[in-house]
């Protein structure tokens, strides 16, 4: 009697719906309705970015206290997120990035309406609380539904969603501020966010692959089972330098701009903007290389070019200082694309929560780094701030390195 083929544990069991492989309609369905919901969300959240030296005018506030516009939002969506997960395993993945999307799109409309300063920042924390359902639940509904095969292309895909709807919304908020001012800009975002949120529950297929209700996974136990594997504590150091780094050379390359030699318009200045762009290209063609080469290989060759780009930022010269956030852009969103999807890989269980615990270092260092840069950049400008970023990218890539020497664990062949 033959004995019937092993089966692989990423593989679905006969008795559950099958994966969804590359270029089907389900799986164009899919990443089209995250798309929408990643571009809302990365709209919403760095609407502001552009806006920052505007606020300093507008509130006669710091650098630094424009910065909370974003830290806000970012912090405490770190937070949130780390419980987000758990609320998805029992209400269902669709069902919570829905409410989120449409709960951030009213606030970020009400935020428009703020009276003063404090009121503004309270109501961009409340957008950050809202949005808390959408990236890490969208990540563990990708590796949840994905063929293995499928999920570097469409995390790949995802992350391009972040990256257009970041583009779109600085382009359209210093455009727009331009014409009509900050609140009108504001309201804009908000108000073509929410039209992404009804399209998105519209399009988006209901999970199939989901824990059950009753299956819903502890939190503490979870995060205690993540931090017990050395690999998920580097990815998770990575995703807080990566995007610390990051965000802190986007804050401030504004007043950088706005400042001599160059002396931008804030319009100018949401065009410079233009090469967030690039990232889409970088999160998705890094996403298929390590997909076909292997993580280990790729992550390290990607966020290599972060200092790089850093570097570049550094003379008086306009063009090479583009050049230069062009290429952080691209070395941020490979290591991003790479790390994100690795993650939900890594995890043989939980995959929500570790996914939340990624984002919440990822996040926490969007706030952590962006509010002190703005004070690094307050006392030493561009220089320091510059010199600031680089120390984190070269320490990020110093994790990726360590992290390429870590085994995979006993459920993986090839992580």
């Amino acid at each position: 009697m033959r004995s019937s083929p092993a089966i692989s544990r990423f593989e679905a069991p006969s008795d559950n719906p099958p994966l969804t492989a590359t270029g089907g309609a389900r799986f164009w369905r899919v990443n089209g309705a995250l798309f929408l919901g990643s571009f809302a969300t990365f709209a919403m959240l760095y609407c502001v970015q552009p806006l920052m030296p505007t606020f300093t005018r507008a509130f006669a506030i710091s650098p630094a206290a424009a910065s909370l516009s974003l830290s806000a939002a970012t912090g405490v969506l770190a937070v949130a997120m780390v419980f987000a997960g758990t609320l998805s395993d029992v209400a269902g993945r669709k069902t919570v990035m829905t409410a989120s999307l449409a709960a951030a799109s009213a606030a970020t409309v009400a935020a428009s309406f703020s009276p003063d300063w404090t009121a503004f920042v309270a109501l961009r924390a409340l957008t950050g609380l809202a949005l808390s359902g959408v990236p890490a639940v969208a990540m563990a509904y990708l590796v949840e539904e994905m063929d293995r095969s499928a999920i570097g292309l469409a995390m790949g895909l995802y992350i391009a969603g972040n990256t257009l709807g970041g583009l779109s919304g600085r382009l359209a908020s210093a455009g727009i501020a331009d014409v009509g001012g900050w609140r009108s800009a504001i309201a804009v975002v908000g108000l073509v966010s929410l039209g992404c949120a009804a399209m998105f529950a519209f399009a988006l297929p209901k999970e199939r692959r989901a824990p059950a209700k009753t299956q819903a996974i502890a939190l503490l136990p979870a995060i205690r089972m993540h931090f017990s594997d050395p690999g998920m504590r580097y990815l998770f150091a990575m995703g807080f330098l990566l995007m610390g780094a990051f965000v802190a050379a986007y804050n401030y390359i504004g007043f950088r701009l706005e400042a001599p030699p160059f002396s931008l318009s804030p319009t100018l200045i949401g065009l410079v903007y233009c090469i967030y762009l690039i990232g889409a290209v970088s999160s998705t063609v890094t996403g298929e290389l390590a997909g076909r080469y292997g993580r280990r290989r790729v992550i390290g060759f990607a966020i290599a070019f972060m200092p790089i780009g850093v570097l570049l930022t550094l003379p008086d010269n306009l063009w090479l200082t583009i050049l230069g956030v062009g290429v952080v852009t691209i070395g941020f969103f490979g290591g991003h694309s790479i790390a994100s999807s690795w993650v939900g890989l890594r995890a043989e269980k939980a995959k929500a929560q570790a996914s939340a615990l990624y984002l919440f270092f990822y996040y926490a260092g969007s706030s952590l780094a962006g509010s002190i840069g703005g004070s690094v950049f307050s006392l030493a400008a561009w220089p320091g701030e510059a010199a600031f970023v680089g120390a984190l990218s070269a320490l990020a890539l110093f994790i990726a390195l360590k992290l390429a020497r870590v085994p995979p664990p006993a459920h993986l062949r090839v992580s």
